[in-house]
C-alpha cells in the first residue's frame, strides 16, 4: 500500500505530452520564490492597470489550475477526469468582491452547480465560500460581539437567507454542500450559521459541511463539543477538513493585536492535529461525514488504514478523499483506480477575477517545503517513463 501513489503512469494518464511539459515548467518556475514574488507583483499591475495580460495568465498558470471561465468551459475537463473514476467540485472562485449583486451571483453560481450535479454523476458537491455571500466585516463583528448598525442588520438577514437558500435546495436534491473557512477573526460568525443549517438540513445525514482548517489548535477541541451538540439534538456533522491557507496572515494580525497564535507551533503539530481529527471522524463516522483535502501522502495513507481497520466499504458515501485540480495527480488518480471516492475542486471564473485564487496557490506551493518539488519530481519521472 505505501508504494501506491508513486506510480505516475496512472496519476498523468490524461496528460499529453506537452501538457505533461507545461505543468514541468510551470512549477518549476513556480520553484523559485524571488520569480513567483516578482510575478505576483507584475501581474496584479497589469491586471489593475488593464494591460493585456490575461492570454499569457490564461495559457499557463490560469490553465493548470482552473477549469475555465464560465461551468460550460470546465465541462469536458469534468468529463475527461470522470473517466478516470475522479470527479469534480465545481468552485467559482470569484473573490474579493464586496456587492450584494455579486453575493447574489455566487449564490446562483452555486444553485446552478447543484442543479448540474443532479443531472451528472461526475459531480457530487457543491460549493462556496463564506465571504462570497456577504461581507467580511459582517461576519469579523458578529465573531468580534459588535452590534451591527440597522442596514448591516438587513445586510446579514440577506446573507442568512443566502445560507438557507442554498442548503434547502441542496437538501432536496440529496447534494452536499461544502461551505469554505476563512480568517478566524470572522470564522466564528460563519461557524454559527453553518451550525444553524446543520441542525435544519443534516437531519437525516450530513448534507451541509463546514470546514476545519487544522493549522488551528482549537479545532479538534471545537468538533467534540458540535458532535455532542448534533448527538443532543439529533442532527448529524459534515466536515470537510483542511490544513489552512492564512497562515502568515493569521500570525501577523496575532502579534500586531497581541493575543495568543491561533495557529498551530509548528508543521508537526499540525499534521497531528489533521490527523487527530480525521481518526476522531472516522471513529465516529455513523454520527458524520467527511470530505478529507488534503495533498499530504501520510494523512491518505491514514485515511485508508482507517477505512480497512473500520472495515468500511472503500467507497462509503460519508467519505471523499479531495485535491485541488492542478495539483497532487498522484493522490487522486492512484485512490481513484483503488475504488476510493475522489473529487478535485475545479476552480472557475472570469480570468481577472480568479487572480486571488491562483496567486494563493503559487505562493502556497513556494511556501509549503516540498511540495513544488514533489509535484516536479513526479513529473521528471513521468517524462522519463515517456521518454520526451
Amino acid at each position: 500500500m505505501e508504494k501506491l501513489f508513486d506510480n505516475t503512469e496512472v496519476a498523468f494518464a490524461l496528460k499529453s505530452n506537452s501538457e505533461l511539459d507545461r505543468a514541468f515548467y510551470l512549477f518549476e518556475m513556480i520553484k523559485r520564490e524571488p520569480l513567483v514574488k516578482i510575478g505576483t507583483a507584475v501581474t496584479k499591475f497589469a491586471i489593475k492597470t488593464h494591460l493585456p495580460v490575461e492570454g499569457i495568465i490564461r495559457a499557463t498558470v490560469f490553465d493548470h489550475f482552473c477549469g475555465g471561465v464560465t461551468e460550460e468551459d470546465c465541462m469536458p475537463t469534468i468529463d475527461k477526469m470522470f473517466s478516470k473514476n475522479v470527479h469534480a467540485v465545481l468552485d467559482y472562485s470569484a473573490e474579493g468582491k464586496e456587492v450584494e449583486e455579486q453575493f447574489d451571483l455566487a449564490m446562483e453560481k452555486t444553485l446552478n452547480t447543484i442543479k448540474f450535479g443532479k443531472e451528472k454523476e461526475s459531480l457530487p458537491f457543491a460549493v462556496f465560500k463564506p465571504t462570497g455571500f456577504g461581507k467580511f466585516k459582517l461576519y469579523q463583528k458578529i465573531t468580534a460581539g459588535i452590534y451591527l448598525d440597522a442596514h448591516e442588520m438587513v445586510e446579514w438577514k440577506r446573507v442568512k437567507e443566502r445560507y438557507n437558500t442554498v442548503s434547502k435546495v441542496a437538501y432536496e436534491a440529496d447534494i452536499p454542500l461544502l461551505i469554505d473557512a476563512e480568517e478566524t477573526w470572522m470564522q466564528t460568525a460563519a461557524d454559527d450559521l453553518i451550525e444553524e443549517m446543520m441542525k435544519k438540513y443534516n437531519t437525516k445525514k450530513a448534507i451541509v459541511f463546514g470546514t476545519l482548517q487544522l493549522y488551528r489548535w482549537d479545532r479538534l477541541d471545537y468538533l467534540k463539543k458540535l458532535h455532542k451538540r448534533a448527538k443532543e439534538q439529533g442532527f448529524y456533522v459534515g466536515m470537510k477538513l483542511v490544513r489552512g491557507a492564512y497562515m502568515e496572515k493569521e500570525r501577523e494580525r496575532a502579534t500586531k493585536f497581541g493575543y495568543k497564535d491561533p495557529i498551530c507551533i509548528d508543521k508537526a503539530a499540525t499534521d497531528k492535529m489533521y490527523n487527530d481529527v480525521l481518526t476522531y471522524m472516522i471513529e465516529n463516522i455513523d454520527d458524520m461525514a467527511v470530505f478529507s483535502g488534503s495533498h499530504n501522502e501520510e494523512s491518505s495513507y491514514l485515511l485508508m488504514n482507517l477505512i480497512e481497520k473500520h472495515q468500511l466499504a472503500k467507497d462509503d458515501k460519508r467519505i471523499w478523499f479531495g485535491q485541488l485540480y492542478g495539483m497532487s495527480d498522484h493522490i487522486s488518480y492512484n485512490l481513484a483506480k483503488e475504488g476510493y471516492n475522489v473529487a478535485k475542486y475545479l476552480p472557475f471564473g472570469p480570468v481577472r477575477d480568479v487572480m486571488p485564487y491562483l496567486i494563493r496557490r503559487a505562493e502556497e506551493n513556494t511556501s509549503v517545503a516540498g511540495q513544488t518539488n514533489r509535484e516536479l519530481e513526479l513529473l521528471k519521472r513521468e517524462r522519463e517513463r515517456r521518454k520526451i
